[in-house]
């Protein structure tokens, strides 16, 4: 009876981008705590875990096993080094990138909590 709701691919993917979300949220966090830093370089979600996923997807859409996705904070090869000190963060692309990822990041609860609630009603057999 459970298994339909916990083992969709809205509920797999969702559950599994509130995780990047997570990640992403620590890798800005920590780019605004050294935004001053001389020689600190931006993180952010590896780009592995996009191509991986962009490719499962593309293969025919099965998200079996996402879980096992790896999710990793790496160096940004894309930021630009634009001071003096070595320092490649910029303060309002930080800024925006967490106003993003917070709206993400509320989205998918939302995903996820949708999916808890069917499955109370169901338990329940009212709201």
């Amino acid at each position: 009876m459970i298994d339909p709701i916990f083992q969709s691919n809205n509920y797999e993917m969702a559950r599994k981008l509130l995780d990047v979300s997570a990640q992403r949220h620590e890798a800005i966090a920590a780019n605004l705590a050294n935004a001053e830093t001389p020689g600190y370089h931006r993180v952010d979600v590896a780009p592995d875990f996009e191509r991986e996923l962009k490719q499962r997807v593309a293969n025919g859409g099965s998200l079996r096993g996402i879980e096992a996705l790896n999710v990793s904070v790496a160096e940004d090869p894309a930021a630009r080094n634009f001071r003096p000190d070595g320092n490649n963060v910029e303060l309002e692309h930080e800024l925006m990138a967490m106003s993003r990822n917070t709206m993400e990041y509320d989205y998918l609860t939302e995903i996820v909590s949708g999916n808890l609630k069917q499955l109370k009603l169901a338990i329940a057999g009212h709201l």
